[in-house]
């Protein structure tokens, strides 16, 4: 490739044109996703119980953030990065490109979003009512939920779009 063309001065490690890293990638965007659902499960089953000391619960308003960030995570991983590039492409002259980057750019505002409002939500909800460590732990578990399904996004965005050398696309 052109050292012109290229977007940065340095380029993309070989080991990483594997499908084996792909695949692995994947995973681990699921195990991330997995563990963030996980804690928001975990913080909600946990306010309902009786070991929780206080008369404070998950309520849907601490699942907003959360739902926001899943929704962003499934609008993001829905773009290829094939069209991303589709007007110099294939695609030229039918305004594929900017359309693709517009909604990219709404899931990642939703994904922000997500986490922003997790933080909100502890902060308004937990922090400044000064609650015990039991019950700062809905708040704290509802930022790593949102923190961990941003993260998740973007290990699978960057290993669904690993190219390899001996992938082929056919099209009729």
């Amino acid at each position: 490739m052109d050292t012109n063309n290229r977007l940065f001065r340095f380029s993309k490690p070989e080991w990483l044109n594997n499908a084996a890293v792909r695949n692995a990638g994947v995973s681990v965007a699921g195990a991330l996703f997995a563990v963030g659902f996980f804690f928001m499960i975990d913080a909600a089953s946990f306010s309902h119980s009786p070991r929780n000391g206080s008369d404070v619960h998950v309520m849907f308003v601490d699942w907003i953030p959360f739902i926001f960030s899943s929704i962003g995570m499934l609008v993001i991983n829905s773009i290829e990065k094939s069209r991303l590039q589709a007007d110099s492409f294939s695609y030229s002259g039918s305004g594929v490109a900017w359309k693709a980057r517009f909604v990219l750019f709404l899931g990642f505002s939703m994904l922000a979003g997500g986490l922003a409002g997790s933080v909100t939500v502890m902060v308004l909800k937990y922090l400044i009512k000064d609650y015990p460590i039991q019950t700062l732990y809905f708040g704290i578990a509802n930022v790593i939920a949102n923190a961990l399904t941003m993260l998740s996004t973007v290990v699978l965005w960057v290993s669904q779009n690993i190219e390899d050398d001996y992938t082929y696309n056919l099209a009729l």
